[in-house]
This record gives C-alpha cells, structure tokens and sequence, in this order.
C-alpha cells in the first residue's frame, strides 16, 4: 500500500575493500534509506570511495570480534529494519527489483526476513553452491550478532523466507589466515569453545589441509551432541573428504553414513556413497546411491549447504557411466539425455551422447 514503505538501514563493516565496495553500494540502489559504514582499520581507498555514497561513516577498533563490529554498526541505523551486507556481496538487477517491491509490500508485523546467499557458480553461470541468510531484521528488536568468527544473528518473532538472492562475488583478496589466527589465539588463552566453534574451528583446520587436527576438532563436536543438525551433517561430510584424502576408505564411509543419523538422506550424501562404489568399481551399488539422489525431493527453503549439482545433472551423469560399465546402454543414454537437459553445453554430455549413440547404433539427436 502506497505511504506504507517501510525504511531501511544498510549496515557494512569494511576494511580494504576497495576493490569491490563500490559494486556493492551500487547494486542497492533504491534499497536503503540510509547507509552505514563501520570501517575496521582500512589502509586503502575504502574510506574515500564510501564517501560517494554516505556520510554515516564510523570507525571500530578491531578487536579479532566480527560479532563487536556488526553490533556497532547495528547500533548506528536509525530506520525500521536493518539490512547486512558483505562489501564482496551484490545483488543482482532482477534481485534488486524484486527488494524494491519487498520494501513496499512488507508487513510491519515482520520480523525478520531471510534470503538465499549464492556462493558458487559453474561455467554456464548455474548456481553451484547457496544456502540461507537472515538479511533483513526490525531494528527495535534489537538482535544481536554472537561470535567472535563465524558470527551469527540471533532472531525470532515472525520471519518471512524470501526469494530474493544475495549474490557472492569474492575477490580471493581475503586474509585467508584471519579467523585461524583468531581461534588459536582464544585456543592459547584457555578459553572454552561452544559446540559451534568447534565446527568452524575444525573448518578452519580443513580449509587450511590440516587434516589430521580438523578431524579432532569435528568429531569433538560430533561427540558434544548439540549444535545445529545442518553443522552436524556437514560436519560428517567434511570428515568423510579428510579421511578420504588420508586413504582410509574405511571411515570415509563411516562418516557418509552417520549422516543419516541427522535427517533423511540428502542427494549430496547419495553421491558422495555413488562416488564412493564407483571408485570400487562396485557399479551396482552405485547406480543405487545416484538412483536414489534423483529421486529425492529437493528440500524447499532449506537453511543448510546445498550443493545444486547433486540435486539436478550430476547422479543423471553418473549414472550414465554405472549403466554404461554394466552394459546397460540405453539407460546409459536416457540418463545421459536428462544430464544434458540441465548441461546442454556440457563437453563431458555431449562426449558420452555421441559415444553412446554409436554404440546403440543411432543416428545423432538434437
């Protein structure tokens, strides 16, 4: 309803960003009606370029405290609802459009809205990797973000899962070594991890291929029983990718399994067993896994890691080699052909059609 719209602070900590801030800041426009920025010790032309587009500009003393800076920045908007961004995070045209209605059409009796965060892309430009994000929060509920790494925002009330796409672009300018350097650092000081820094603890470790000490630290938080169940099953995901890289087959599939110990069978889970009787060479109880990952139903609104390819072309593919080493070539083909209705430029799809068309004795198909 016209006069109704709702105002809106975006709040932003930075610090060297000025590489990507100012696609940031562009790619609001006609969101916010006020921007804030809390700049955490820039040495570049983060500063000078944010002017542009503010004169809310503050500056917080780093303190190894993401949790300190959000809040801060939180602390500065004025308006009914506040939005967070990363300077690396945009939104894309039509995902701005479709913000701008939001922002006409909200209910002030909205709490909080939520929005899926797109963090990979393939080739072709598909989504590869998302999950979901509170982005958008009624300020005079005052939520606060907990965490020093890995901070999150604690909500509740009435929330509203939203379409609307934040968009990752990074730069891979990161400091890769920061949030490592910050758990060891409250590691040396004796100070207790929750069950949630422990899980991004054992992150930390894994991204940095310290595989023997990730392992630890996941299955200590496995073994406290609490945290949230999407950790947990990735947890066993990333425990399953150390104990494969070390070469113990073993454990790789005890933690492929023990997934199912937190919810229903996820497809990514399915092909990670495909993946794992393909390697054996035991085609049959692969084509069952990737059987089994075409047939679950996507879960819709799904907050935890989703890795788009194991829902769509990826167990179509694979089930084309199993059916193919088995000798059954017209699946083969068929699922092939759906793979292909996902990748129709795919090099590998279009390799395995004309392969697979010469031995079935077909003339080439569109």
């Amino acid at each position: 309803m016209e006069g109704k719209e709702i105002r809106i602070s975006l709040c932003m900590i930075v610090r060297n960003e000025e590489n990507t801030i100012a696609r940031c800041l562009d790619s609001v426009k006609g969101i916010p009606d006020e921007i804030v920025i809390v700049d955490t010790g820039s040495s570049d032309r983060t500063k000078e370029i944010v002017t542009k587009y503010t004169d809310k500009i503050f500056d917080f003393t780093w303190i190894d405290d993401f949790a300190a800076a959000r809040n801060f920045a939180f602390s500065k908007a004025t308006t009914d609802y506040i939005l967070w961004l990363d300077a690396d995070d945009v939104f894309a045209d039509s995902d701005r459009e479709q913000f701008q209605k939001l922002k006409k059409s909200l209910d002030p009796l909205m709490d909080v809205v939520n929005m899926p965060y797109l963090l990979a892309f393939d080739k072709f430009g598909a989504v590869t990797f998302s999950l979901r994000r509170n982005r958008l929060v009624k300020r005079s509920k005052n939520f606060r973000w907990i965490g020093a790494v890995h901070e999150y925002l604690e909500v509740y009330g009435q929330v509203l899962n939203s379409d609307i796409c934040v968009t990752h672009k990074g730069t891979g300018g990161d400091d890769s070594d920061r949030n490592l350097k910050i758990y060891e650092k409250s590691k040396a000081k004796g100070e207790a991890f929750s069950p949630r820094d422990l899980y991004y603890y054992a992150n930390e470790l894994f991204d940095h291929q310290l595989n023997d000490q990730a392992i630890e630290y996941y299955q200590k938080f496995l073994m406290t029983g609490q945290g949230w169940v999407e950790d947990k099953i990735s947890a066993c995901g990333k425990l399953a990718d150390c104990f494969h890289k070390l070469g113990e087959k073993d454990k790789e599939l005890e933690f492929i399994l023990k997934s199912f110990e937190y919810a229903n069978p996820r497809a990514e889970f399915c092909c990670r067993l495909g993946h794992y009787f393909l390697r054996a060479e035991q085609y049959e109880q692969s084509a069952f896994w990737y059987k089994l990952a075409t047939q679950l139903e996507k879960p819709i609104d799904s907050w935890g890691p989703m890795i788009e390819a194991c829902w769509t072309w990826i167990p179509h593919l694979q089930l084309c080699v199993c059916y193919d080493k088995l000798g059954k070539y017209e699946l083969a083909y068929e699922h092939n052909e759906l793979a292909r209705k996902y990748r129709p430029g795919d090099p590998q799809v279009l390799h395995n059609k004309k392969y697979l068309e010469g031995v079935l004795g077909l003339s080439s198909r569109d």
